[in-house]
């Protein structure tokens, strides 16, 4: 294995869930929604609906705001 490889994988260990809920999930997006970072990764892994976010305490405009994302 070469070293960019070798160096490519190590870094993407790191950067891994390794035990995440749904729950654990929607909160996570409601704390990035609310520091403007980038959510679809997790959106589109757990397929989260506009509805779960709102309940769980997001902005409606930031849920708005996504668009076709959230279903």
């Amino acid at each position: 294995m070469g070293k960019a490889k070798r160096r490519s994988i190590n870094l993407g260990k790191h950067n891994q869930f390794q035990n995440i809920t749904r729950d654990e999930a929607i909160e996570l997006v409601i704390d990035k929604l609310l520091k403007n970072e980038n959510v679809d990764d997790l959106i589109s892994l757990f397929g989260l609906k506009a509805d779960e976010l709102l309940e769980a305490g997001a902005d409606y405009e930031s849920v708005i705001s996504l668009g076709g994302q959230v279903q």
